[in-house]
């Protein structure tokens, strides 16, 4: 992925079309211990989302989410914003094709 960049994708909707996508986001700066998982999980709820957001073990947060385009938009312009006690750096994009089919959005912690 490249760092605070949306890549184009040949796939994405027309704005006459309401079409399932989905995006895998990394979000680094101070954004484990601040309540960012938890911020993310409520945003997507709020916006009829699904998928999960999780830590990485290098310190970053990882975000995958189904929805239309224009809602994950939405979320895209809050993970760039974060929660109060974070600091996002960057929030690297990728659109693609959606994998498996989610029904809710969930905070995945380690196994």
């Amino acid at each position: 992925m490249e760092k605070g960049r949306e890549l184009p994708v040949s796939f994405m909707p027309n704005s006459m079309e309401e079409t399932t996508q989905e995006i895998e986001c990394i979000i680094t700066g101070r954004v484990q211990l601040v309540l960012y998982r938890d911020f993310v999980e409520r945003r997507a709820h709020s916006l009829g989302l699904c998928g999960t957001v999780e830590n990485l073990p290098d310190g970053s947060v990882r975000v995958v989410a189904q929805g239309s385009e224009d809602d994950l938009k939405k979320l895209i312009a809050q993970l760039r914003k974060g929660s109060l006690l974070s600091r996002v750096d960057d929030v690297a994009i990728l659109w693609r094709e959606p994998g498996a089919h989610r029904t809710d959005f969930v905070i995945r912690y380690p196994s």
